[in-house]
């Protein structure tokens, strides 16, 4: 009876580690059929072309298909909720971005997902910086300029933004916040009729993608005030940023992320982050994402870990500080 014991030990220790053998050639394998990259945003925007230009890289680096799937709606909420109830193999991910992982789970009642809980973290794709521009009737030319302006007549100024919860928004928010001063916001369904209102004089400013909103400026239809980046944007480095200018310490955007369901082997996101990372670091890949307004960061699963976990933080602060409350 002992020996039988010890031998059927020794048979379990055995299958515990055929069992991490065969998981481990199952993620070198990995991917074996075609995989799924979800957007919850509608094509065309920075969050599918993101995704779109990521799909076709990992194809041509791993010889299989990855198919992006659009599936907007409430904020991108209804793609993040799709991925995270699908099966943890690896098989069904989604492009995240600072709206889904860091606002909406905090500003929106009985969101279903939480981003840290409910997801592996594989990478962050890129960042995007915003563009804080005015119209050119206006006297601001600086982020100074504009506290100024909004201090000594508040609630006077408007800024626009592609809706309650949007990054525009939330850079504009975060600005009142560190700088003190107030200002009205006018939301609008998405950013372009916002920038068309803002080319017409109806409002005073945005903070808009950086992509659809550089070409009015270089064609003197709208003044540049700053970029919302730390630094300087390569290539536009004649432009200073927010910081600079008048608000030290400030900086927002919008990142990129890909996520897969929370219980997907460790193994199969190391290997998807590794393909990943060797499809984004190619020059005309970065230059590709560049074009777009986009820089590729392309870091480990745990550095974006914590990084999701740091921007949660910091816009959950923001929209506690600011009482914001979903339209």
């Amino acid at each position: 009876m002992r020996w039988r014991r010890l031998w059927g030990g020794i048979g379990c220790i055995a299958g515990l580690g055929m069992g991490a053998q065969v998981q481990a050639a199952a993620a070198t394998a990995y991917p074996t059929k075609p995989v799924r990259i979800v957007v919850g945003f509608t094509p065309g925007g920075g969050t599918d072309v993101a995704a779109r230009i990521l799909a076709q890289r990992l194809a041509d680096t791993v010889k299989q298909s990855f198919v992006v799937e659009n599936r907007p709606g409430a904020s991108g909420a209804i793609g993040a909720e799709l991925v995270m109830k699908s099966a943890p193999d690896g098989y069904t991910l989604s492009v995240g971005t600072t709206t889904t992982h860091s606002v909406v789970p905090q500003l929106v009642p009985n969101t279903p997902y939480h981003p840290v809980r409910d997801f592996a973290s594989v990478m962050q794709i890129a960042n995007s910086p915003l563009f804080l521009v005015v119209h050119p009737s206006t006297q601001i030319r600086t982020a100074a300029d504009l506290i100024k302006i909004a201090k000594a007549r508040p609630d006077q100024l408007n800024y626009g933004s592609g809706g309650v919860g949007t990054t525009p928004h939330m850079a504009g928010e975060l600005f009142k916040l560190m700088s003190g001063m107030r200002m009205v916001m006018v939301p609008y369904k998405g950013e372009a009729p916002a920038i068309a209102d803002l080319l017409g004089g109806q409002i005073s400013l945005i903070f808009a993608n950086l992509p659809v909103v550089l070409p009015h400026v270089v064609a003197g239809r709208l003044r540049g005030v700053g970029m919302t980046s730390a630094e300087r944007v390569p290539g536009l480095t004649q432009y200073p940023t927010v910081a600079e200018t008048g608000l030290p310490g400030y900086q927002a955007g919008t990142w990129f992320g890909l996520f897969a369901p929370a219980a997907t082997p460790r193994e199969v996101v190391l290997k998807l982050n590794a393909d990943a990372v060797a499809a984004l670091t190619q020059p005309d890949v970065r230059a590709k994402i560049a074009t777009q307004g986009m820089f590729v960061v392309a870091n480990s699963p745990d550095q974006f870990t914590e990084f999701v976990k740091a921007e949660y933080e910091k816009w959950g602060k923001v929209i506690k500080d600011a009482n914001l409350r979903p339209s």
